[in-house]
């Protein structure tokens, strides 16, 4: 399995590095055998009124799945130990997914699904909304969304002409996703 640690606006010391393989890698290897990849990004938020300043992501790459967690913490150790416990039942949930699947008779073997056979998603879709979009700036669109208390909305941008989200961070602060074509 492939083991990458990354880090933005903080140099990682060793004490870290040792602490997280001892508590995620480790764990990973143990519950997620069929992990491909497992990608560990640590980053330290510079505003000084966050006061769980030290957030770690955590992404491990199955052939069937993604499984991602992302926590804070007042320093990365409480970080860590808050994703470990998260990822570990994000592991459990998915790997008791597989083996319902299995019991369905889905075509898999011994609770493993066969890679080659059409993936099926592991949440289903249970409730369609249809609505009209309208062109917007994302000024007018945030407090649309202010409005109706979602933390997103969907809009279409009247500077680019595309259908846009707009989405509540959890800094508070908001982000857009437009596409690129």
């Amino acid at each position: 399995m492939e083991y990458i640690l990354k880090s933005r606006n903080i140099e990682l010391n060793d004490e870290i590095k040792a602490y997280v393989e001892r508590k995620i890698k480790i764990r990973v290897e143990k519950f997620a055998e069929s992990a491909i990849k497992t990608e560990i990004e640590f980053s330290l938020e510079k505003n000084p009124s966050i006061n769980l300043n030290n957030k770690i992501v955590v992404t491990i790459f199955t052939p069937r799945a993604v499984i991602r967690a992302t926590e804070f913490g007042a320093d990365f150790f409480e970080a860590i130990d808050k994703v470990n416990y998260k990822i570990e039942r994000q592991i459990k949930r998915y790997k008791d997914k597989m083996i319902q699947k299995g019991r369905r008779g889905t075509g898999a073997k011994n609770g493993i699904e066969n890679p080659e056979e059409n993936l099926e998603e592991l949440k289903e879709i249970v409730k369609t909304k249809k609505f009209e979009i309208k062109p917007m700036s994302p000024e007018e669109a945030s407090l649309q969304m202010e409005l109706i208390g979602h933390d997103f909305y969907v809009f279409i941008n009247s500077d680019t002409g595309k259908t846009a989200v707009l989405y509540k961070r959890k800094d508070e602060n908001y982000g857009l996703i437009e596409p690129q074509v």
